[in-house]
């Protein structure tokens, strides 16, 4: 039979970050590539999920999720964020942060449209947006302290132009946007009036920078949609529980869309995720100095087999650079440490709009058990400080 395909699927590939995590798991190896976050969830989540499967909340949940939930997220958007917002009208829970990003580009944008992204990107933002027939624009990130300038936003700009997407701290940089940076970004939105999504996933985890949500300014609020989630915050990355805040009659379409796409959020995991937004302040300061220290190792690690670590204000990955010439390519790079030392990463070249720019990096995550990180850094000491690919065949 000659089956056809949709057109929006024939340039959709499965990302590195897959490939290289299912590579790495037949080998048995130690995945530093996907932010799987494979560390104990807290026990106060766990047992909020046990305790509504055991008291059978197993039906469908309100379309923009429980009340529960969607106070305790108002709450915690006050006091952290420094946003308020009326969990009746003004959130949406969601699947997971990819799922929020997924209703308000179906809410707000139509093919052909174009979106302004920062590159490095999160690869899901671009293909998400490929997917619906939507064009990216970028701006480039300058390493190592990941710049770019005002004008080059405005010229990023174009009549077609709709919204401006964030990641902040960003993946794959760890980029944390300052507040004259997101202040600039503001500025540009009000002045040719587009929307503004913001991922936030990452916000509790931070490296003495302060997470500032977009949000909090008034020249934006009203055309913010600020995306979260529970997975990074609380370990549960498979759980797919996330959230969208926004105007009350953006969300309303969020809404609808979130319904027609996912009827709801697992809601048994809904009220997990209010028992981690119970937690005391002390959870959140012990997450981050456990994270400082994995960077540490890791950068240390690097710094150690010759490579140049980019090491993140905010998220737990790393850009690491090679010298030219170490390998061909960052592709080459990938394949090679993985088959040597069985430590799997993701080329850089992945998450650049010039994949060149990232043809020299590599991405590698360091929200990993303790163990499990020495133990990756321990095989990836093996390499030396000059290894070369002609070497490893």
């Amino acid at each position: 039979m000659n089956r056809q395909f949709a057109d929006r699927v024939k340039t959709i590939k499965q990302s590195d970050i897959r490939r290289y995590s299912a590579i790495c798991g037949a080998m048995n190896g130690v995945n530093l590539s996907q932010g799987v976050c494979d560390q104990p969830a807290p026990d106060a989540v766990k047992d909020a999920a046990k305790r509504a499967i055991d008291e059978d909340r197993a039906s469908y949940t309100n379309l923009r999720g429980i009340t529960e939930l969607r106070q305790a997220i108002a709450r915690k958007m006050r006091d952290f964020n420094k946003v308020t917002c009326d969990p009746e009208a003004e959130i949406c829970v969601n699947v997971g942060s990819a799922g929020s990003f997924a209703c308000v580009a179906l809410s707000t944008l139509n093919p052909s449209d174009e979106v302004i992204v920062f590159s490095p990107f999160y690869g899901y933002h671009v293909n998400l947006l490929k997917l619906f027939g939507i064009t990216a624009r970028f701006v480039d990130l300058k390493p190592p302290s990941w710049s770019y300038t005002q004008a080059e936003l405005e010229a990023a700009i174009t009549p077609k132009t709709r919204m401006i997407v964030l990641c902040t701290p960003a993946n794959p940089s760890g980029k944390v946007f300052t507040e004259e940076e997101l202040r600039g970004i503001a500025r540009v939105a009000e002045k040719h009036d587009l929307w503004i999504a913001t991922d936030e996933i990452y916000e509790y985890i931070t490296y003495g920078k302060e997470h500032i949500s977009i949000a909090r300014f008034p020249e934006a609020r009203g055309r913010t949609f600020t995306m979260s989630g529970a997975s990074k915050t609380y370990a549960v990355t498979g759980w797919r529980v996330g959230y969208t805040i926004g105007p009350a009659e953006a969300l309303d379409r969020v809404a609808v869309v979130n319904d027609l796409l996912y009827i709801c959020a697992p809601a048994p995991l809904q009220y997990g995720t209010v028992g981690g937004m119970n937690l005391p302040e002390s959870y959140y300061i012990e997450m981050r100095a456990d994270y400082l220290a994995k960077r540490q190792l890791l950068a240390d690690t690097l710094r150690s087999i010759g490579f140049t670590p980019f090491v993140p204000d905010g998220s737990y990955y790393m850009l690491a650079a090679f010298e030219n010439g170490r390998w061909g390519t960052a592709t080459a790079a990938t394949e090679s440490i993985l088959n040597q030392v069985g430590v799997a990463s993701v080329p850089g070249s992945a998450f650049y709009r010039d994949p060149t720019l990232g043809d020299n990096q590599l991405r590698f995550c360091f929200a990993k058990k303790m163990g499990d990180l020495e133990e990756a850094c321990r095989r990836l000491r093996k390499l030396g400080a000059r290894q070369s690919l002609a070497a490893a065949v």
